[in-house]
């Protein structure tokens, strides 16, 4: 299928690792050039490498995107390699907390923290970018969201709050922005196995002494952490060919969407 991507101009934050790095590869291979996000040069250069070594045009683009500073950054590069950004993809997420600190530990300062970097810091690139795709008459914004926002597992709390709150903004921002042309969603992502989530989920393993065989200690975590349907956890393409899809013109007609590729997480309406 042809996703209608050619000629479009893409910026996916948090793409120099995980789930970024796969959706930055779709959207090359669709025929979208990409922006390239990362605060680390080495490792996002690496997967600008991958693509153009695949035939895709990619850049390049460095900052903190928890600051003004560092949003204004990216946006630079965006319109003077590009001419600017059709599509947006908030990738960029975590917190401090996302390991497993009780409620107690999370001192203010720390959802202060994670907010700004789950929620403000794509919100910056919306305010630097939309008023353009507006002026267009086209554009998109896909944002990342969590399970933990609508499943709530008694820890990693400060995330949570931040990733519906992010949903929250989204659905918001669809409203102003539908009549312009431009579609605002979010795609639910369950736990993907990028290396940190191995990390994470091998320390439990450890911990609980579950088998060290993948599908036996995938089962495992689902069983006593995080059950669902599909008896195995998720993969960074599973995700990211729900994100290009909803950055393509096909997706005209879904605006305000929260798409859930969670293999069967969450148990609600």
């Amino acid at each position: 299928m042809d996703l209608q991507l050619a000629g479009k101009r893409a910026l996916v934050t948090g793409a120099s690792s995980g789930i970024g790095v796969e959706i930055a590869r779709h959207m090359a291979r669709e025929g979208a050039a990409v922006v390239v996000h990362g605060r680390d040069r080495e490792r996002a250069a690496r997967t600008a490498g991958e693509i153009e070594d695949a035939g895709g045009r990619a850049i390049v683009a460095i900052g903190d995107l928890s600051t003004d500073e560092g949003a204004d950054a990216v946006v630079a590069v965006a319109e003077e390699e590009l001419g600017g950004v059709d599509i947006l993809v908030n990738n960029v997420g975590g917190g401090g907390s996302a390991e497993v600190r009780g409620w107690q530990d999370i001192p203010v300062p720390d959802y202060l923290d994670t907010y700004n970097v789950n929620v403000l810091s794509g919100l910056r690139l919306v305010q630097r970018l939309v008023p353009a795709m507006v002026d267009r008459g086209w554009g998109r914004v896909v944002n990342i969201s969590s399970t933990v926002a609508h499943q709530p597992m008694g820890m990693m709390h400060d995330y949570a709050a931040a990733k519906l709150a992010l949903e929250n903004l989204s659905l918001n921002l669809s409203r102003n922005l539908a009549p312009k042309g431009v579609t605002v969603n979010t795609v639910l992502s369950g736990l993907v196995m990028t290396p940190a989530a191995r990390a994470y989920v091998e320390a439990l393993r450890d911990e609980h002494q579950w088998p060290h065989e993948e599908e036996a200690m995938q089962q495992r975590y689902i069983e006593e952490f995080n059950p669902q349907l599909v008896p195995r956890l998720g993969r960074p393409e599973e995700i990211a060919v729900a994100v290009v899809f909803l950055a393509s013109p096909l997706s005209d007609y879904t605006t305000g969407a929260v798409l859930r590729v969670d293999g069967g997480q969450i148990r609600a309406l």
